[in-house]
């Protein structure tokens, strides 16, 4: 078996060491050794697109926030399923993501970083939502492993109450978020609907529509009027 190639390295936000690593024309972003994200692995990557930007027209001058560059896959499928007038806004905290974005890792999805849509906001993707106002008519959160599966234990933030409620805030009145996750997460679809979302969800094939292996879940959600707690 060909052994992986190292092609770059960078301190993750928080601690950590993320790695690039090539095999075969495979490419692959780890932390510490656990893998965070493949280029053999994403179909579910474009099904959050799909599922978050589907009630858009195509002439529809929306603007649509993808949280997490990754391996570019996310953005490039926003941005194919959006109009011309459309803005894709891509958060990502790690300036070495977007360099292997632009560099060994730009053919894979296409370039989408220099599609004149495509808007980059070099910073945490809660600090954007958190000052956003009725702006984005879709949400596509890729961050981490999931609102469970963390590996930088700050992102919780976003997957929190307070999180959540800024991201209520952010949408407009008929946006939609999408939440991707490596697995179910039962206590997360409810704090969704304790705040107020009707919450959808889905289970994609990893690797595609139609193809086997692992699945992965997409909480699709629309806000509402969160519910009052009980006294």
């Amino acid at each position: 078996m060909l052994p992986w190639v190292r092609l770059g390295t960078a301190k993750a936000p928080g601690g950590g060491e993320l790695i690039l690593s090539e095999r075969a024309g495979e490419f692959v972003i780890r932390i510490d050794g656990r893998e965070l994200m493949s280029s053999r692995v994403h179909g579910s990557e474009a099904a959050m697109a799909e599922l978050g930007c589907h009630h858009l027209a195509p002439t529809q001058p929306a603007e649509v926030l993808v949280g997490g560059l990754g391996l570019g896959y996310t953005l490039r499928a926003a941005l194919d399923r959006t109009g011309p007038l459309a803005r894709v806004t891509v958060a990502e905290i790690v300036p070495a993501v977007v360099e292997w974005n632009r560099g060994p890792l730009a053919h894979l999805a296409g370039r989408p970083l220099d599609d004149p849509r495509a808007a980059l906001e070099l910073r945490d993707v809660g600090e954007l939502i958190a000052g956003a106002h009725r702006r984005f008519s879709a949400i596509l959160l890729d961050v981490d492993n999931g609102p469970a599966a963390l590996t930088r234990p700050q992102n919780q933030r976003l997957y929190a109450q307070g999180g959540l409620g800024a991201i209520g805030r952010a949408l407009t009145r008929d946006g939609v978020v999408v939440v991707w996750s490596a697995s179910d997460d039962a206590p997360f679809a409810q704090r969704l609907q304790r705040h107020g979302f009707s919450v959808t969800i889905e289970h994609v094939p990893a690797r595609g529509h139609g193809r086997s292996g692992p699945v992965h879940t997409l909480f699709v959600a629309r806000p509402g009027r969160p519910r009052r707690q009980a006294r």
